[in-house]
């Protein structure tokens, strides 16, 4: 699949629910995306989206057993998140990462429905969004804009925000790609920390 660039898509074939993850009512759940070029850090939306947040917690952590889209095994106890590229980077758009394979057309081996919040919009830079091939197909892969991105309201699950690091996003956002918004040089997402404020 190769989505039109006002769009960010993902393709798999594979489908299934979500996962759980706990905090409190009070807590403020983060994540810091260690990557190649530096940090970013971000606050996941669990009481609005929770569904959403705890899939991406629990494959950050390893919590989550996802299919590996290579061997068909499953995996168990080890992150997706760990060293995998920034496979889609459009400047003054978006960069997307969380597929397995780095192609675009990866993912955990299952997916899970759309979830939306009438208060979580595309309404700026730093907005962290699922990334999908259709509607209710949600897996791994996610993305955050560069700048405002209306048009994916209703159509992309937020999930997050920046908090710190948006120049480290924009670092990436700039690389040089190919003709198919490719970094040329990879950029990879290391791993991916969760915790609570």
């Amino acid at each position: 699949m190769n989505p039109a660039d006002d769009d960010v898509g993902r393709n798999s074939d594979a489908t299934d629910g979500g996962s759980t993850a706990d905090s409190s009512p009070d807590d403020v759940l983060t994540a810091t995306l260690h990557t190649s070029m530096g940090e970013i850090d971000v606050e996941l939306y669990a009481d609005r989206v929770p569904r959403t947040v705890e899939n991406f917690v629990g494959l950050a952590t390893g919590e989550r057993p996802w299919i590996d889209p290579v061997t068909g095994a499953e995996v168990d106890g080890e992150p997706l998140y760990d060293d995998i590229v920034f496979h889609r980077v459009i400047e003054d758009f978006m960069i997307q990462t969380g597929d397995p394979l780095g192609t675009g057309r990866g993912g955990p081996g299952y997916q899970f429905d759309d979830e939306f919040h009438e208060d979580l919009r595309h309404d700026g830079a730093g907005i962290l969004s699922m990334a999908n091939s259709g509607s209710d197909t949600n897996g791994s892969q996610f993305f955050i804009t560069l700048d405002a991105q209306p048009h994916l309201d209703g159509r992309h699950a937020v999930f997050g925000k920046v908090t710190a690091g948006m120049a480290v996003a924009e670092e990436i956002g700039g690389v040089d790609t190919d003709a198919n918004d490719r970094p040329r040089e990879d950029v990879v997402l290391e791993s991916v920390s969760v915790g609570n404020e």
